[in-house]
């Protein structure tokens, strides 16, 4: 049995769910198929400019909140990994140079060739939104791939020669997102049924079960 996640390096919400899903990987004969695709603030830039003025400070409260019910260290990132500008009314715009979203999706994606999409996205996403600081400086996101079973500095190499090909994959991982019946991340989908946010794993969970979903 296997499931598609469509996940972004960007999205706490993503982070907040990949442990359990890594754990399910690991309890159940069930093949979890992470699929990294670029955020809303680079696929969707002006999606911020639409949303309702309580959106972000509900989102920061719940956010942490359930970061404290599943027991997970959590921390907005610094660097955030999309940059963005904020004009003198609290408008936020994408910026022009993206120093990390492009090379960690890239990263996201080569992983998923190599088997090991969930272990990477884990443990990167762990350094990122775990409270880390300086998440991007010395050895600490080799230290994460290789906790994944991954070499890191062979990756960068094979992202920059292999980067077209990469793209593709990423955009084919795009569409397959929007055809799955949600828009935004992470989105499990499993015969035909798309199962949004890390809200809905218990319900997802039940679904797999009633399939046939055997532990190991």
């Amino acid at each position: 049995m296997e499931i598609d996640v469509f996940w972004s390096f960007r999205s706490p919400w993503s982070y907040l769910a990949t442990r359990r899903l890594r754990h399910w990987q690991e309890q159940y004969q069930l093949q979890v198929n992470l699929r990294v695709v670029y955020p809303l603030a680079i696929r969707m830039p002006e999606f911020f400019d639409q949303v309702q003025p309580q959106w972000i400070s509900y989102f920061v409260t719940d956010v942490f909140r359930v970061a404290e019910f599943l027991e997970l260290p959590f921390a907005f990132p610094k660097p955030d990994p999309v940059i963005q500008l904020v004009d003198e009314n609290g408008r936020r715009e994408t910026a022009p140079d993206q120093p990390y979203i492009y090379r960690l999706t890239r990263l996201g994606a080569l992983a998923e060739e190599m088997g090991a999409s969930i272990e990477f996205a884990d443990e990167m996403s762990s350094l990122i939104w775990g409270g880390t600081k300086g998440w991007d400086q010395g050895d600490l996101q080799a230290r994460a791939a290789e906790r994944a079973g991954l070499n890191l500095e062979e990756m960068d190499r094979r992202i920059i020669a292999e980067e077209e090909r990469l793209e593709a994959q990423i955009e084919k991982n795009q569409t397959d997102h929007e055809h799955s019946g949600h828009w935004g991340v992470p989105t499990c989908a499993f015969k035909g049924e798309a199962f949004f946010g890390q809200d809905r794993l218990d319900v997802l969970l039940w679904r797999l079960k009633k399939e046939g979903l055997q532990r190991r």
